[in-house]
């Protein structure tokens, strides 16, 4: 029988979903308020994590009975509030809150700790926590003076304040497992297999027989997987694989892609005349028309522009083809964490929060998705999950294993700005960046708060704050190891800061106060086209494409005294669901040093007006993977 997460914040609770998963365990997500009787045949109930408080007036709504069900229950985070609050305890906001990775001690005999050693290191993540415990339960983990897990061992019913399932709790997927085939007693018999044939009966399901089906490649692996699906569920006459080239690809992108899945039998069509198209596109967004995307400095607004000039340029092709809304229907490789992230209807919880817009996402696409024209065959799968599938489905591995690449490509991987980002408050959030620095203990470190603000996650919800850059005096290769975990503790205090990079070269003298005007014009786009194309043969050349999960290369409008000047931001990220991950350390097998040095060195020497290069050292949370 499957389990149900019911979830407050989709974020984690889709990161819950898929750790269950890798255990073979059945699992679905339902929103909080289900109906008790409905949930009769499943096995067990994990509650998911959220913002809200207990006593909010806007909590979550939930029905009582669902802890009267009888079945085991594992509480995250809100989740294990909720079911103090229910069963008699309290919750209160004390003075101490806690954000980041953090050791907790764990009591003796608890099932879901078996095996696992006290002093784990956790992610907690709140600002509520527990007062008063419930009549029959005990405490089974602190965090200091929090108590960080709860049981009641009769009811089956097991709570913690930290996150399990993310890559920052070690021994939570062990947790988890304890959980499922401890005290659930479930086997575990949930295949991959199961799931890809599930994806078919999908497909097959929702397209008609006298339908073809119009699919979106992108350029990335999702689509590509999506198309190989297809093909299989389908059968290559009855696709119709569009690739549009937007101005916004990598070097050699389009030609390579198109190539790869020309080799296993997808064929690609082509859009002429996208790059001038999506230049001037714009969209209406609450009754407004945006500006052209080419002159637009808005991250949200040049995703929503693109992914419906992209909905624009698939119906062009519907209508040039002679098809209709009866007999054509839509293919996106959208993924569970595109809808997660984009708080999508699609997803069945009502609770989630926009962290940010994904083009595949829009308004103008959920108007698609809702008149039953829109069919996503991967939206119940991770990244890693997909190349997995890609695997199975015949796809050569330099394919499946290529770099995670955004629809919108390089458009959101250039701030745009016209003038500083400076709030009223810039001169005290500066100065308790410096205060967060003053326990460095290493060569003279010099902090500098920039003039932009890139987008992270932070209390589970979107935030689009400053940018934090550090840089030393001398050679940082010793200091890697303590520079990463100050650029962790910076946003626990400084909270209008949510990412940090390192500035590689000399030391920033003095904060930079103003920045080069940037809107995505092909001078601007050529550039870090140019940064990334270094990026990705070094990494190649190196054999670094496996070790990370993605290496985001981006533009930011700073040029650190330099009129006219622009920095480039790589962001080396290590992750397995891309929900929560941790920046490479440098020196390490992942990220060598003599490479991190022949990227600085090249893309200083090669692409005109770059002035600094910096290497991201922020981990998610607080930094989303991309900085739009």
């Amino acid at each position: 029988m499957p389990l149900a997460p019911c979830p407050f914040a989709p974020q984690y609770a889709k990161v819950i979903d898929r750790r269950v998963r890798e255990l073979c365990v059945e699992c679905e997500i339902l929103p909080l308020d289900v109906d008790p009787s409905t949930l009769t045949d499943y096995a067990a109930i994990i509650i998911s994590g959220g913002p809200q408080s207990v006593y909010d007036a806007d909590a979550p709504r939930y029905d009582k009975g669902l802890f009267e069900l009888g079945l085991p229950i594992f509480g995250i985070c809100y989740g294990m509030q909720l079911m103090s609050a229910v069963n008699g305890g309290t919750v209160a906001r004390k003075a101490k809150r806690e954000d980041g990775q953090f050791p907790i001690e764990l009591a003796d005999g608890c099932a879901i700790f078996a095996g696992i050693a006290s002093g784990t290191q956790v992610l907690l993540t709140h600002g509520d926590s527990l007062d008063q415990l419930p009549a029959g339960f005990r405490i089974v983990a602190t965090s200091g003076e929090i108590t960080a897990a709860i049981e009641c061992a009769e009811k089956k019913m097991y709570g913690v304040q930290f996150h399990p399932e993310v890559d920052l709790s070690p021994d939570g997927g062990e947790m988890i497992k304890n959980f499922l085939m401890g005290v659930c007693g479930l086997s575990g018999s949930f295949s991959m297999l199961s799931r890809q044939q599930s994806a078919i009966d999908y497909i097959q399901s929702h397209v008609a027989d006298h339908q073809k089906v119009l699919n979106l490649v992108s350029g990335g692996v999702d689509s590509a997987v999506c198309a190989a699906l297809l093909n299989k569920a389908l059968g290559p006459e009855r696709i119709i694989n569009l690739h549009i080239d937007h101005g916004f690809m990598r070097h050699e992108e389009s030609s390579t892609v198109k190539t790869a899945l020309a080799a296993v039998g997808v064929h690609i069509n082509e859009s002429p005349g996208a790059v001038e198209r999506f230049a001037g596109a714009t969209t209406v967004i609450d009754g407004r028309t945006t500006a052209p995307l080419c002159e637009n400095i808005s991250p949200e607004e040049k995703r929503k522009i693109i992914g419906d000039t992209f909905m624009r340029a698939t119906q062009a092709m519907v209508d040039e083809r002679g098809l209709t809304a009866d007999n054509v229907v839509l293919a996106q490789g959208t993924l569970r964490p595109d809808l997660i992230e984009s708080a999508s209807t699609a997803i069945k919880a009502s609770n989630a929060s926009v962290i940010k817009t994904h083009h595949n996402d829009t308004a103008l696409v959920r108007q698609l998705r809702d008149a039953g024209r829109i069919i996503e065959p991967l939206k119940d799968y991770h990244k890693d999950e997909v190349r997995v599938l890609g695997m199975e489905l015949g796809l050569p591995e330099p394919l499946v294993w290529r770099q995670p690449f955004p629809g919108p490509g390089l458009a959101i991987r250039i701030l745009c700005a016209d003038e500083p980002y400076m709030t009223a408050s810039y001169e005290a959030v500066a100065s308790q960046l410096g205060d967060a620095c003053t326990a460095w203990q290493g060569p003279p470190l010099s902090p500098a708060l920039l003039p932009v603000r890139t987008v992270g996650v932070q209390g589970d919800g979107r935030s689009y704050s400053y940018l934090a850059a550090l840089s030393l005096q001398g050679p940082p290769d010793a200091h890697w190891p303590a520079l990463l975990e100050l650029a962790k503790s910076i946003p626990g205090t400084v909270h209008e800061v949510n990412r940090v990079v390192f500035v590689l070269g000399e030391p920033i003298a003095t904060a930079p106060r103003t920045i080069t005007p940037t809107r995505l014009d092909k001078p601007v786009v050529d550039q870090l086209r140019q940064a990334d194309a270094i990026v990705t043969h070094v990494l190649t050349e190196h054999k670094l494409l496996r070790k990370l999960a993605q290496v985001p290369v981006v533009l930011f409008p700073v040029g650190f005294g330099t009129d006219g000047a622009r920095s480039i931001g790589i962001r080396a990220f290590i992750t397995r669901d891309f929900m929560t991950g941790v920046p490479a350390l440098p020196g390490s097998d992942a990220l060598p040093l003599e490479a991190l040095r022949e990227l600085s060195t090249r893309i200083l020497a090669e692409v005109p007006g770059i002035a600094r290069v910096a290497l991201d050292i922020s981990p998610k949370p607080p930094a989303t993977t991309e900085w739009e």
